[in-house]
Formats: C-alpha cells, sequence, structure tokens
C-alpha cells in the first residue's frame, strides 16, 4: 500500500500561513496561505475545462507564478503535470504532447500550433469554479510529473517522477546542505526542467521563499544576491562564468551560503577563478531521471575537493562498474531516481539492472569516497545547460535527400560549454545555408549546429560504426 503524507503545500499553509512561499522581482511576495488559495481555485477552473484525476496536462511557460500556481493546482487534482520545454519547437512538442497522452496544455501565452486544445493561465483565470473535492493527501507512489529528456534514438523519453521522487530529493538535498530559517533559494533556472522545478516543491516542503526570476540576466541575479537576502542560488556553468565576471573585486555577503552548480561539469580554471572570489560553488550530479541533483559535494568540502561532484546524497547510492583503472560507468540507486520511462518499457528495461539506474556516465571515487565525473555520456552535448543528442539532430539532417549521412559532435565553447557541430557528407549540391535554413523548422534554436563541415567520407570502425572521437581533428577554427 502506498504511504500518504499531507499534501505539503496544505501542510506549510497550516504551520507557516503568513510566511512567504515566492518573492518576485517586482517585490511582490505571496504567502504559502495565499499560494494554497490561489492553486486550489486555479485547480477548480481548470477542472472545469475537462482535467479530471489522472489527466495529463501540459504546461508550456516561461518561469511566471502563474505557472508554479499551476503545478500546485494539478497536484490537488490528482493529475499528471507534463513539463513543455520552451525551446522545443511545434514538431517537437506535439510528439511528446502525443506521447504522453496529453490532454489540454495551459500556457503563459500562445504560441505554436498544438495538437491539443490551449487555454493560457488569463483565460483560465476567467473560468467559473467547478465544485469538487481536492486531494488532501498525496500518494507518495502516485505518478506526478513526466518531463522528457532526450533519447539515445533520437526520440526524447519521458521521465516518470512520482511525489515520491520529489520529496525524497527534497529531503536528501536538505540533509546535506542543513536549512536555515533565513533561507532564501532564487529560482532562475526554467521551471520546466527538473532543476527548476525542485526549487518551488523543495520550498513548500521546507518552508522557505523561493526568489522567482522569469530570465537569467547576471546584473539582475548579482544584485538579487548582494541585496535580496538570498542564500542559495542554482545555477548552470555559463551562469557562473557571467557571475564571476560581474563580480569583479566584489563579495557576496556571508549570508550568502551557497551556489549551486548542475548542467554538466565546470572547467577547473572557473572553478578555481570561483574560489578566488571567495564564491562558496557547490558542484553536483544529477539528471532528470534523478529528480535533480543526487550527488552534491558538501560545505565541508568544498575547497579540498574542488572539481568533485561530492558523495551520493542521503539515501541515494552510487556504484562503479567496469571500471578500468578506476574510471567506469556510473550507476545510482535511490528513492529519488525514476521508476522508469513514460511509454518506453523498453528503454526502462535497459536503463534499469536490479534496482540500479545506468547513467550511461563515466567517472571514479577517489580514496576518501569522492565522486569525479570524467565524461557526462558518450554522446551528450551539454548546451548552457542544456541536453542535446547529436543522432536527434543527425535524424533531423537525414531527412534532407541531398545528405548522404552527417554526424553531429560537440565543440568546446567559453560561453556555452559546448556547442554542436555537424559533418556532413554530401549525395547532391546543396549549401550550409539550405541545411541550416532546413533544420530550423524541425529543431529547438539550441540544437541547431553552430558550424556545418563537408567531408568526402564519415570515419567508421570495423564495425562500420561512426567514430565521433576522429571528427576532433576537424574541428578547427
Amino acid at each position: 500500500m502506498s504511504e500518504t503524507i499531507p499534501h505539503w503545500l496544505t501542510k506549510q499553509a497550516e504551520l507557516s500561513p503568513g510566511k512567504t512561499a515566492i518573492e518576485c522581482e517586482d517585490g511582490s511576495l505571496i504567502s504559502f496561505r495565499e499560494l494554497k488559495n490561489r492553486s486550489q481555485h486555479f485547480a477548480r477552473k481548470i477542472a472545469s475545462v475537462g482535467v479530471t484525476a489522472d489527466s495529463r496536462v501540459g504546461i508550456l511557460s516561461a518561469n511566471h507564478v502563474d505557472m508554479v500556481i499551476a503545478i500546485h493546482a494539478i497536484s490537488y487534482l490528482g493529475a499528471v503535470a507534463v513539463m513543455l520545454n520552451m525551446r522545443l519547437t511545434a514538431r517537437e512538442l506535439n510528439y511528446q504532447i502525443q506521447d504522453a497522452g496529453v490532454e489540454t496544455v495551459l500556457v503563459k501565452e500562445q504560441g505554436p500550433t498544438l495538437d491539443v486544445p490551449v487555454y493560457s493561465f488569463s483565460e483560465i483565470k476567467k473560468l467559473d469554479e467547478t465544485e469538487i473535492t481536492l486531494r488532501n493527501e498525496l500518494k507518495l507512489d502516485d505518478l506526478f510529473t513526466i518531463i522528457y529528456t532526450s533519447g539515445t534514438t533520437g526520440f526524447p523519453k519521458g521521465v516518470m517522477h512520482t511525489y515520491g521522487n520529489h520529496w525524497w530529493s527534497a529531503v536528501g538535498s536538505m540533509l546535506n546542505f542543513g536549512l536555515n530559517s533565513e533561507d532564501k533559494w532564487l529560482a532562475v533556472l526554467p521551471i520546466f526542467h527538473v532543476g527548476g522545478l525542485s526549487i518551488f516543491l523543495r520550498s513548500v516542503i521546507y518552508g522557505i521563499p523561493a526568489y522567482l526570476m522569469e530570465t537569467f540576466d547576471e546584473r539582475k541575479v548579482h544584485e538579487a544576491i548582494m541585496t535580496k537576502h538570498v542564500t542559495i542560488a542554482s545555477v548552470v556553468t555559463v551562469m557562473l562564468k557571467r557571475l564571476v565576471n560581474v563580480l569583479e573585486d566584489a563579495s557576496y555577503p556571508a549570508s550568502f551560503r551557497s551556489m549551486l552548480l548542475g548542467g554538466g561539469s565546470a572547467p577547473k580554471s572557473l572553478l578555481e577563478k570561483a574560489k578566488e572570489h571567495r564564491i562558496p560553488v557547490f558542484q553536483s550530479y544529477g539528471m532528470t531521471e534523478t529528480s535533480s541533483q543526487i550527488v552534491t559535494l558538501s560545505p565541508d568540502n568544498a575547497l579540498d575537493k574542488l572539481g568533485s561532484s561530492g558523495k551520493p546524497l542521503f539515501p541515494a547510492r552510487l556504484k562503479i562498474v567496469a571500471a578500468d583503472n578506476g574510471v567506469g560507468e556510473i550507476f545510482v540507486k535511490g528513492p529519488m531516481v525514476t521508476n522508469g520511462y513514460y511509454n518506453n518499457s523498453d528503454a526502462t528495461q535497459n536503463s534499469f539492472h536490479d534496482g540500479w539506474l545506468s547513467t550511461g556516465d563515466l567517472g571514479y571515487v577517489d580514496e576518501d569516497g569522492f565522486l569525479f565525473v570524467v565524461d557526462r555520456r558518450k554522446d551528450l552535448i551539454i548546451s548552457g545547460g542544456e541536453n542535446i543528442y547529436p543522432s536527434e539532430i543527425e535524424s533531423v539532417l537525414a531527412m534532407l535527400e541531398s545528405i548522404q549521412e552527417a554526424a553531429v559532435v560537440g565543440k568546446e565553447s567559453e560561453e556555452w560549454g559546448q556547442v554542436p557541430i555537424a559533418f556532413v557528407v554530401k549525395k547532391d549540391e546543396i549549401t550550409k545555408e539550405k541545411i541550416l535554413e532546413y533544420a530550423q523548422q524541425h529543431l529547438a534554436k539550441y540544437k541547431l549546429p553552430r558550424k556545418i563541415i563537408f567531408v568526402d567520407q564519415l570515419p567508421r570502425n570495423a564495425s562500420n560504426k561512426i567514430v565521433r572521437g576522429k571528427l576532433s581533428e576537424f574541428l578547427v577554427d
């Protein structure tokens, strides 16, 4: 029988009704009581357009208070929130919508044409409420969110998160960082990613405010840390680079205790520069499948274990499999790890082994038990915190009749960490401009190749598989 807990927002509204839940850039504050009331009203309104228990509801929005309210509203109905990436094309979005069985999409503002009914938050607010009994308990085994992550076959996979996955992710993070009554977590990562979403679930579970920023602007984030009593901020590498440059010779307030860094490993030079500026950077390791971070460096070890992701959060476990000189594939296990992929039993079966999740990443554990990530998935490109699989770009390029074959690899970028570069073997005459024009119709902007290099043939091994490593020889400016 699934364990139940009181609905976490309702409970926090009872414990700390007047305490701030969300602080916005314009200075407006929303208390836990107000957040609960607004979420419950919103739940009754979306019920009037047919959202019921177990409905799949897509959420397509930039960071906004109404987006957070909609997510909590969905939980009050027992429906499932399918978080949709704002940067995707209509084609990419419709694939995820169909795969997840989404019946309704909620948006901040109207965008691309989708295959199901779409309602803006403002339209929902104008509707009458339906009399319906709302959930006052949460079953930890119940499905709460689905977030798609790029797949090795070129098709995204829907990662299923239960309430229990999110709960244990929050608990594990708190047991590592500790909890301060003055804590305020800056939220500038996209809420449609698990890293951004988890901040608002932690806020409710911990009873601390989240400082909501709609978009990343290094000067505004700097100002928030300096003047708005922010104590923790979640960022990716490209954000940290820009923040270090803005800081110059200044120092963050002593109350700022953690710059939580995720979305791919950071270059050692950047970490050393952050250390010189006395920025408390804590590297973390996680993925959509682990409901955010699952390995994080603790405050006590931030300086002497520079470059490490830390140790597994309580109660997660980690092991290195098939190690060669200590380096092997990273496997993880714990109650914050997904049970599998929605509507994709093959991917689930291939990724889980006796309860352990195969991450596909390589790393090693040092003599003190600290994880060092050597490579983030063999072919994965991480650009500005966004995951890009080469096969997804290759499958789009392959649809062009003038292209015989294509291979995509990542090139190091000072600004983005990595950017995709496409190597193309032509079948018929075609220009680079025509290829990019076609790709723009089918791929999100961040997935577009930054450079197209024509080659006579792609390097292959004895098994006729493309050897991507050899393509790096062509990566010259």
